[in-house]
């Protein structure tokens, strides 16, 4: 009876003894010290898109459409004569314009708007500058194209972990520590919103329309690296 009742008392204490052991074993905990850099490079803007629009009035619905329609139709056919510029339809409305009393329909008023995109500005400024006859620019802008971006941003992060690695280097140094990361985050911004470059009012009524000036310009594309070192005997 005597052994059988000691036996579980035993290996009770055997268990409270062990993580007094565990962290009496413990490696004391290292020094650390936090980092942070940041590296910028810039990208090329050159990805360029915009909108022209016709816009017209007219007491009859159906005549207003064609007429709307017409020369719609007419600068997409402009436009196929620009392989490099990407031509695509973006929407059309139509709304009533109310007489003095706010009661009646006195006419119809329609818009509709093209897109415009392309990897290179030469032949997008023409193709505006022959739209501009007929129709407005509701803005221009330019951005770098995903593939530009990726490649600036990739070289980027590479200039930021080597700073990181420099600035760890140096605070070890000085201290007369070695060191190894236990910790490291790159952050990425996203893509700028692409820049205005140009926009217009109105449309340009010469006969002979001038390309619209596009300056392209450049995007700054900005990486985070942070994170912590440990500092070694």
């Amino acid at each position: 009876m005597q052994r059988h009742f000691l036996l579980p008392v035993a290996c009770a204490l055997g268990l409270l003894a062990s993580p007094l052991h565990a962290a009496e074993s413990a490696a004391p905990a290292l020094p650390t010290a936090e980092i942070s850099v940041e590296s910028s490079r810039s990208a090329p803007n050159d990805q360029f898109r915009a909108q022209v629009y016709y816009e017209a009035s007219d007491a009859n619905p159906a005549e207003l459409a064609r007429k709307v329609n017409a020369v719609v139709a007419q600068a997409v056919q402009a436009g196929r004569a620009y392989p490099a510029v990407k031509v695509r339809t973006a929407g059309s409305n139509t709304y009533p314009v109310y007489g003095k009393n706010s009661r009646s329909i006195e006419s119809w008023r329609m818009r509709s708007i093209l897109a415009l995109e392309s990897r290179d500005a030469a032949p997008l400024s023409e193709l505006i500058g022959k739209l501009q006859q007929t129709m407005a620019v509701a803005g221009l802008s330019a951005a770098p194209s995903p593939e530009t971006w990726k490649k600036v941003e990739d070289e980027a992060i590479a200039d930021a972990l080597a700073a990181f690695e420099a600035r760890a280097r140096l605070v070890a140094g000085s201290l007369h520590k070695k060191w190894k990361i236990k910790r490291v985050a790159v952050n990425t911004g996203n893509a700028q919103p692409p820049r205005p470059v140009v926009a217009y009012a109105r449309a340009a009524m010469a006969a002979d329309a001038a390309p619209a000036p596009i300056e392209a310009g450049d995007s700054p594309v900005t990486v985070n690296v942070s994170g912590e070192i440990e500092l070694l005997e």
